[in-house]
């Protein structure tokens, strides 16, 4: 696929405003063709599409009846809530803009636990339609989303899907039976390492430390140790063993920390996350 001449993004909240500031400023990849002028969305609250218009220069529409009907979309991104995808899916079906065809649009959702299978059954009849998991760090660059094709997608779709969301960090290709677990770990992931950015900060303060000392020294730690992880091809269990000398404070640490029941927290966060993805797809 070429890049895709106009783009709708159907609700722009934080995840919807992450992929259109994402493209929009992307240097590499497709996504650094795409140009304000090249995007609309939909947005129900008025005072919200303004403040789009105006930080991102693009055309909003508070409902999608409202879309013009003389543009063909390329792309168009459902970025809405699961809670209400399919509601919202109605509405498409009845916007003469966005009907499927030789010229239809390739449908893109990013809704949490709702299948290919059923999104499909809610869209026009004859629609393409393409699968993602990103998560918010694409806001700037440095996104995870894992990508996954339908029965009414090919391989050149999903793959250009994954180059766009590669140009904001990077995107695997997957089954979709693994976008339970992908929207666990990688889907609801931040909230998970912005949670142990606190704890670590809060523990510092407990210890002495000044709050806004404990809190970047936390923030770069997390930060850096990606960074070395990622840089230097080393394994995170490489990476740990290495800063951990024997009798040390570190594996004091860890061995408090394990005891605890460290892997345990994390073991059960993934799994409730991947449950809850899973009663999404039945709601």
């Amino acid at each position: 696929m070429e890049v895709p001449e106009n783009i709708l993004i159907i609700g722009c909240g934080k995840m919807g405003e992450a992929i259109l500031s994402g493209w929009l400023s992307a240097e590499a990849g497709p996504a650094a063709f795409i140009t304000p002028n090249a995007v609309h969305v939909v947005e129900p609250t008025i005072d919200r599409c303004e403040d789009l218009e105006g930080m991102y220069a693009v055309e909003c529409f508070s409902d999608i009846l409202d879309l013009p009907t003389d543009i063909t979309y390329d792309l168009v991104v459902l970025a809405v809530k699961p809670q209400v995808m399919m509601e919202v899916l109605e509405n498409v079906r009845k916007a003469p803009a966005l009907q499927a065809g030789p010229e239809g649009p390739l449908f893109v959702s990013i809704a949490a636990g709702l299948t290919t299978e059923r999104l499909l059954a809610g869209l026009p009849a004859g629609s393409s339609l393409v699968r993602v998991m990103p998560n918010m760090p694409l806001m700037v660059g440095a996104g995870a989303t894992a990508v996954c094709g339908s029965a009414a997608s090919d391989e050149s779709q999903v793959k250009f899907v994954a180059d766009l969301f590669d140009s904001l960090g990077q995107a695997v290709i997957v089954e979709e039976a693994d976008m339970d677990a992908v929207c666990a770990v990688s889907g609801s992931g931040p909230a998970y390492v912005a949670a142990m950015i606190e704890a670590l900060r809060d523990a510092g303060i407990e210890c002495g430390l000044d709050e806004q000392v404990a809190e970047d020294l936390a923030l770069q730690t997390v930060l850096g140790t990606a960074q070395l992880i990622d840089q230097t091809g080393t394994s995170p269990q490489a990476a740990r063993e290495a800063v951990c000398s024997p009798g040390g404070t570190t594996l004091a640490a860890l061995d408090a920390m394990n005891a605890a029941g460290f892997a345990g927290v994390f073991r059960a966060g993934v799994q409730a996350a991947e449950r809850r993805s899973k009663e999404l797809a039945e709601s």
